[in-house]
C-alpha cells in the first residue's frame, strides 16, 4: 500500500514548501538516530517523505497516481540516503537541526554561537504605565569577564598558537551514522575558534572569558504598556565565550489603580453623582494624575453617559495624550425623609 507523506509529515495537501520543509526539520530534530532517544524508522520515513514532497515534479506524480515514477525510494529499503543533494534537500539547512554534529551534510556552513536568552518579571505602578518610566534592576546572569573583556587571558599576557588544533580554530570529526560515515568541521573548544591561547589565564574568570555576576540593567518602560507585555532588550542575556550574548525579555505587571482604567489610549473612570445633581446639573472635583480638575456635569444626564476630558489620558508620543473618559452612575438616596419624599410625590404627579 502506498504510503501517506503527507500524513507522515504532519501536513495538508495544499501544504506550501515552507510548510513541508518546516514539518520536516521538526521531526528531524526529534528523531534522528544520533540525537538522544532518536527514531530510525521514523526518520527515514520522514526523510524519504520531504524527498518527494519537497520536490514539484515528483509532489506532481505523487498526488497524481499515489507514487513517484522511476524513483528507488519506495520503500525504506531501496531508499538513496547518499545522494540529499539529488533529493530535495539541496536547500536544506541540517546543520541547524543537528547542531553541535557540525556539518554532516557537507554544507560547511559556520554558526555563531549564542548566549542563552533569559526573562524576569518587573512589577510598576498604574502612573508608570500610563506616562512610562525607566527602571534601574540588578540580575544575576553569565556576563563577559569585566578584567579580562572576555578574552579569558591575563592582562599584558601573549597568546600562542592552539595545541589542540594546531592554530586552524577548528576541528574536523568523522562520524558513522546509518546513512554512512560523514565528516564535519566544529570550532575548537580549547580556543574557541580563534587559533590561539593565552599563556596566563585571568586570575578572575579562570580563563573562561565569562563568570556569574550581579549586574546593573536599565530599562525604558514605554508610556501605555499593558499588563503581561514584554521588552526585549537585545544582548542583555547571558554572555558566552567567543560568542554573542542572548537576550533579555522583561515581562511587565502593571498594578491595578483603584479609580483608573486603560481602554486603548483612554483613561476611564466612574464618577457617582447625586439625583438631584443628574437632574439639576453640578460641577465635581476629580484627582487625577495631573492634578485635581473641576468638571461639569450637565443637567438631565442619564445614567452610564461618558463625559470626556481631552489630552488627561495616555501619552502616545511627544506632547499628544488620549483622553479622560468619566462614566456617570447616579448614586440613589438609602433613605429619604418626608420632605424630600413629598417633593419626589410632587415630581412624579408632573411626570418626571
Amino acid at each position: 500500500m502506498a504510503k501517506d507523506y503527507y500524513n507522515i509529515l504532519g501536513v495538508d495537501k495544499k501544504a506550501s514548501k515552507d510548510d513541508i520543509k518546516q514539518a520536516f526539520r521538526k521531526l528531524a530534530h526529534k528523531y534522528h538516530p544520533d540525537k538522544a532517544n532518536g527514531d530510525e524508522a521514523k526518520f527515514k520515513e520522514a526523510s524519504e517523505a520531504y524527498a518527494v514532497l519537497s520536490d514539484e515534479k515528483k509532489r506532481a506524480e505523487y498526488d497524481s497516481y499515489g507514487r513517484v515514477f522511476g524513483d528507488s525510494s519506495q520503500g525504506f529499503g531501496g531508499f538513496d540516503f547518499s545522494g540529499f543533494q539529488g533529493q530535495g534537500f539541496q536547500d536544506f539547512d541540517f546543520g541547524d537541526i543537528f547542531g553541535d554534529l557540525g556539518d554532516i551534510f557537507g554544507g560547511g556552513r559556520a554558526h555563531t554561537k549564542r548566549g542563552r536568552d533569559i526573562s524576569i518579571d518587573l512589577e510598576i505602578q498604574f502612573r508608570d504605565s500610563v506616562f512610562g518610566t525607566d527602571r534601574k534592576m540588578l540580575v544575576t546572569k553569565t556576563s563577559h569577564c569585566d578584567t579580562c573583556t572576555g578574552t579569558g587571558a591575563k592582562k599584558g599576557t601573549e597568546f600562542e598558537t592552539c595545541k589542540t588544533c594546531n592554530g586552524n580554530g577548528k576541528i574536523h570529526e568523522t562520524r558513522s551514522s546509518f546513512i554512512g560515515t560523514f565528516s564535519s568541521v566544529k570550532a575548537c573548544g580549547a580556543c574557541i575558534g580563534t587559533g590561539k591561547v593565552p599563556k596566563e589565564k585571568c586570575g578572575t574568570c579562570r580563563g573562561q572569558g565569562v563568570l556569574r555576576q550581579e549586574e546593573e540593567i536599565s530599562v525604558s518602560i514605554p508610556a501605555g504598556i499593558n499588563n503581561g507585555e514584554m521588552i526585549r532588550l537585545s544582548g542583555a542575556g547571558e554572555a558566552i565565550q567567543g560568542g554573542v550574548p542572548g537576550d533579555l525579555y522583561v515581562k511587565v505587571h502593571v498594578h491595578t489603580d483603584p479609580t483608573f482604567r486603560k481602554e486603548g489610549d483612554n483613561l476611564v473612570m466612574d464618577l457617582n453623582v447625586k439625583l438631584t445633581d443628574a437632574i439639576l446639573g453640578s460641577t465635581y472635583t476629580i484627582s487625577t494624575f495631573d492634578g485635581d480638575i473641576n468638571v461639569k456635569v450637565p443637567a438631565g444626564i442619564s445614567f452610564g453617559e461618558l463625559l470626556r476630558v481631552r489630552g488627561k489620558g495616555v501619552v502616545v508620543g511627544k506632547g499628544k495624550r488620549g483622553d479622560l473618559l468619566i462614566r456617570l452612575t447616579i448614586k440613589l438616596p438609602q433613605h429619604v425623609s418626608r420632605k424630600a419624599k413629598k417633593a419626589i410625590e410632587e415630581l412624579r404627579e408632573e411626570g418626571i
